[in-house]
């Protein structure tokens, strides 16, 4: 388990939601947690080669943005890695994940508009030449990904 000092866990905490939408996020963040711009980019990036964190980024309302939807493919599982990391190269695909299911690999995709969205479908398709089945969102359900985390008992023996 990575080890982290009081500052990456302000960080952790501080910003699993409310991400400042504004010019310079990362000053933001740092003036708020007392340490420099250049010292919150880089903590952000090691806790990411670390693997603490998967993802830095706002979340946005898809719909009211252009248009997105929820995606699969089927993938022989010996392809699945090559296959997911095609997908994870496709513009706007904002996260990219294994299920176990027929259709293992499953993806959000989004664009300005729908004509864009699916000539990016079409091309992703050609490109790994296997059929996309599109999920397109019926109903919106806001998940608070955000939670407290208990470090005091991720440090207990």
């Amino acid at each position: 388990m990575a080890v982290l000092d009081p500052l990456d866990r302000r960080l952790i905490d501080a910003y699993q939601r409310d991400l400042p939408l504004c010019e310079r996020p990362f000053a933001a963040m740092a003036e708020r947690l007392g340490t420099s711009e250049t010292q919150v980019i880089a903590r952000l990036q090691a806790l990411q080669q670390r693997e603490v964190l998967s993802r830095v980024g706002p979340v946005f309302d898809h719909a009211r943005a252009g248009a997105s939807l929820l995606a699969a493919v089927a993938v022989p599982e010996a392809e699945r890695d090559e296959v997911a990391a095609a997908i994870s190269r496709s513009p706007g695909v904002n996260h990219n994940y294994a299920r176990e299911h027929d259709f293992n690999l499953w993806f959000v995709m989004a664009a300005a508009d729908e004509i864009e969205l699916e000539a990016r479908l079409e091309a992703l398709e050609e490109e790994l030449g296997l059929p996309l089945l599109r999920l397109p969102m019926v109903e919106g359900f806001h998940i608070d990904l955000g939670f407290p985390i208990p470090w005091a008992e991720l440090e207990a023996p």
